[in-house]
């Protein structure tokens, strides 16, 4: 298969195509997947439709390599592993696949990566090896080539005068930060921010009480002067970002689709506005797996669009204990 097929995605038809092509592929290459699917007694050739994929339990990849290439690893994004669990490793046998991926990805909801000035603050992600948020946006702000894109870690104050006088002067600013350390901001600084996009990334990674979302935003909406917090999803075992313009509402780029299954069984897909566990197809993932059962809870939408709920923890997850990890 092309690789350049699956950025060219335009019709669901389109979509399912290249999908089932890629698990019939994924299902024979992917060792970790391989043994998944016959634990389950799956026969690949019935599999006709998306909806009957089954999806790795995300936590494999805390355990085993999933790969399905034969080329080198160029790369192993690794999770945060901040609640003391061992963390997610990720196997990458082609950056340029997750680069283009990133790229056009924003590009789809927010126009060229270089009309902007990139301010990232990622402190709790910076103070560590391997990951994947830091280069994408490492590459966002070096694509921007603008003289004040960077990363802030704690130089708070020189971030909140950089914002005021980008802000003054109309320019197109992207603030990208993880929840807590936007907090530290607006906590310490007032702002009036009108042509300012401020992106939350989501989790308090351990440093502050977790908030609902719709609290969070407030607070920010509130202190960075802004009508709407906008906020990236993604995670180390995907290679694709979904993102929410408000509201929390997440719509994925063409090459992505987020389904919820039952967390009672596993293996059922519930219709649109039933809650349920994440369920995340990322066909950029070709080289890995491309069909992940998140531990994150979730509604979709009839528009393909979807909501983020929580998260619940390994003892909640049922169905899932087929392969000893």
């Amino acid at each position: 298969m092309k690789i350049n097929s699956i950025f060219d995605i335009h019709k669901n038809t389109d979509f399912e195509k290249i999908t089932l092509e890629i698990f019939k592929f994924q299902a024979k290459n992917c060792t970790v997947y391989n043994e998944f699917l016959n634990l389950l007694k799956v026969d690949i050739k019935s599999v006709k439709s998306v909806y009957q994929i089954p999806f790795l339990p995300i936590q494999f990849f805390k355990s085993r390599q999933i790969i399905s290439s034969k080329k080198p690893v160029q790369r192993i994004f690794l999770s945060s592993g901040t609640t003391g669990n061992t963390q997610s490793r990720h196997h990458i046998t082609d950056l340029t696949i997750y680069e283009k991926s990133f790229t056009i990805g924003f590009e789809n909801f927010y126009g060229n990566i270089e009309d902007y000035t990139v301010l990232a603050l990622l402190p709790s992600y910076l103070e560590r090896d391997g990951s994947s948020l830091i280069y994408m946006v490492n590459d966002f702000i070096e694509k921007s080539n603008k003289p004040k894109s960077g990363f802030y870690l704690n130089n708070l104050d020189e971030l909140s005068k950089i914002l005021i006088e980008l802000d003054k002067k109309n320019e197109k600013v992207l603030l990208i930060g993880v929840s807590f350390a936007l907090l530290d901001l607006v906590e310490t600084f007032n702002f009036k921010l009108k042509n300012t996009i401020i992106m939350e990334t989501g989790g308090m990674k351990g440093r502050r009480k977790e908030l609902i979302r719709e609290e969070l935003h407030q607070v920010l909406c509130k202190g960075f002067g802004v009508e709407k917090i906008h906020s990236e999803y993604g995670m180390t075992e995907l290679l694709s970002q979904a993102y929410s313009k408000g509201n929390g509402i997440f719509e994925c780029p063409p090459w992505m689709k987020v389904l919820t299954r039952d967390t009672e069984d596993a293996l059922t897909i519930l219709p649109e506005g039933k809650s349920g566990g994440i369920n995340v197809i990322d066909l950029v993932n070709i080289n890995s797996c491309s069909f992940i059962a998140t531990q994150d809870l979730g509604k979709t939408y009839k528009n393909g669009t979807f909501e983020v709920l929580g998260r619940f923890d390994d003892s909640d997850i049922r169905g899932c204990n087929l392969m000893v990890l």
